[in-house]
């Protein structure tokens, strides 16, 4: 009974709380389905609204869709017109540029033009030309003038050179002023013709070739050769006559102005060039004066020789010194020795002879060191005078330029001329001074040759059974 009574009340108190939370469900029913009906009402309101503003703002949509494809297109058309813009002036940008390229080559090249009409114009005629070559050729650095300005001036040289071209098909007379070949200034008529310029003076005392010289402001006349001045001024005079005809347009003239004689190329060389001729006029001396004191130095023949140990094998001491004193020269005194001391060993006569032959070399071999020297100075010297010449076409160049070759001939001269007269002096020199020392040491040999011929005979003399003349009597012609 104790144990069923707590299940009945825990059955109890279970049947009133489900009474309990059934009551409370069903209010939370109702409420959630108030309030259904509460969201449904404003799901239809709201959709009523959407659906009355639906249309206007799909119209507006539409509109603003227009509007914006419309930009777009119009984007488009800008972009593109900027693009094509962009084309046309990068375009308009290369046509400019390639113009100022032509501009400036046709610039340079009438620059180019000027200089070289300046340069090919004969001195004769620079006076006329001299304003407008002048004036195209400080165009540049004119601030004054424009593009168009500075064309102008050198498109008037082109005319006038243009119009010279013109004058020159059948020749062409002006008047100038020219220096005499004595330096005096005079007036006279210029006769171009080609290349070729002629002048006459007004009183015809000069008459001649035109050309340009060395520090020489005004055309020189140079005289030609013949009789050809009467044809010169009738056509400086009256524009007909009859000229001579160089078919080496001047430079036959040229070549013979040009031709020095030998002291002129001489005094081209400068010191440097008279100190290698000392040394050669020396050393020509000193060549002709060994060969004939080789030629004339005495070598015994082989007959004397033989002769000489003839005597000697007889035991005709006397007869046999009396020979060797007959032969010239230093080969009689080396015999003369070997005859005194024919009773000595070999080894003392061999030394005798070879002392002879030694004070023999000296006058033999003397003044050839000299030529070995005026060999080897002489190319060295030339070198000198050539390192001086430069030095001094160094030293014109800085003062003159290069503008002039004519203003740098004179160093290049000396340079030119002293190498030359070096490898003149030097190579007849060390050809001679070979041939002397062969002739020379040929000499000696044939000493050398006699002395030992002399030695082998007097050994064989000693030796012989049959031949004992100078062994028996000791002693005798040695202090003869």
């Amino acid at each position: 009974m104790k144990t069923s009574t707590p299940i009945a009340v825990g059955i109890l108190l279970a049947v009133f709380a489900s009474t309990a939370r059934g009551e409370d469900f069903d209010a939370a029913r109702n409420q959630m389905d108030q309030r259904l009906k509460g969201s449904l009402a404003e799901l239809s309101r709201v959709r009523e609204q959407i659906a009355k503003e639906k249309i206007p703002l799909s119209r507006a949509v539409s509109k603003l869709e227009d509007e914006v494809l419309g930009l777009r297109q119009e984007q488009a058309r800008l972009l593109k017109l900027r693009d094509s813009r962009t084309i046309d002036l990068t375009s308009l940008r290369r046509q400019v540029e390639s113009l100022e390229t032509q501009e400036d080559f046709v610039g340079s090249r009438l620059s180019e033009f000027v200089r070289d009409f300046e340069a090919r114009l004969d001195i004769s005629e620079l006076p006329h030309f001299e304003p407008r070559t002048s004036a195209a050729r400080l165009s540049e650095k004119n601030v004054n003038l424009d593009a168009e300005g500075r064309r102008g001036t050198q498109i008037a040289v082109v005319k006038a050179a243009l119009t010279r071209l013109e004058d020159q098909l059948g020749g062409h007379r002006f008047a100038g002023e020219a220096l005499s070949p004595d330096g005096v200034l005079t007036q006279g008529t210029f006769v171009s013709v080609g290349p070729t310029v002629f002048y006459a003076s007004d009183d015809g005392g000069v008459i001649g070739l035109v050309e340009t010289q060395l520090n020489a402001a005004d055309p020189v006349v140079v005289a030609l050769p013949g009789s050809n001045a009467d044809g010169i001024i009738e056509l400086a005079a009256s524009g007909a006559g009859r000229l001579p005809i160089d078919a080496t347009l001047g430079k036959a003239l040229k070549v013979e102005k040009a031709r020095k004689s030998l002291f002129e190329y001489i005094d081209d060389g400068g010191p440097v060039g008279y100190v290698i001729l000392a040394l050669a006029a020396t050393a020509l001396l000193l060549s002709a004066f060994k060969c004939w004191e080789i030629m004339g130095f005495a070598v015994p023949d082989p007959v004397e020789v033989d002769e000489v140990l003839d005597q000697l094998s007889l035991g005709d001491l006397s007869s046999a010194l009396t020979s060797a004193r007959g032969v010239e020269g230093v080969a009689g005194d080396m015999l003369t020795t070997g005859v005194q001391h024919a009773r000595e060993k070999r080894g003392v006569i061999e030394e005798l002879l070879f002392e002879k032959i030694l004070r023999a070399r000296p006058s033999l071999e003397r003044f050839l060191p000299f030529l070995a020297i005026t060999a080897a100075a002489s190319p060295l010297l030339g070198l000198l005078g050539t390192v001086i010449g430069m030095i001094e076409t160094f030293q014109l160049i800085t003062v003159f330029g290069t503008g002039d070759a004519k203003s740098l001939s004179s160093g290049i001269s000396q340079a030119l001329v002293t190498t030359a007269l070096g490898l003149i002096v030097a190579i007849p020199t060390l050809v001679i001074h070979g041939a002397l020392s062969r002739m020379a040491k040929r000499k000696l040999g044939l000493l050398e040759e006699t002395s030992v011929a002399f030695v082998n005979g007097v050994s064989a003399i000693k030796h012989d059974p049959d031949l004992k003349a100078l062994a028996s009597r000791p002693g005798e012609l040695v202090h003869g």
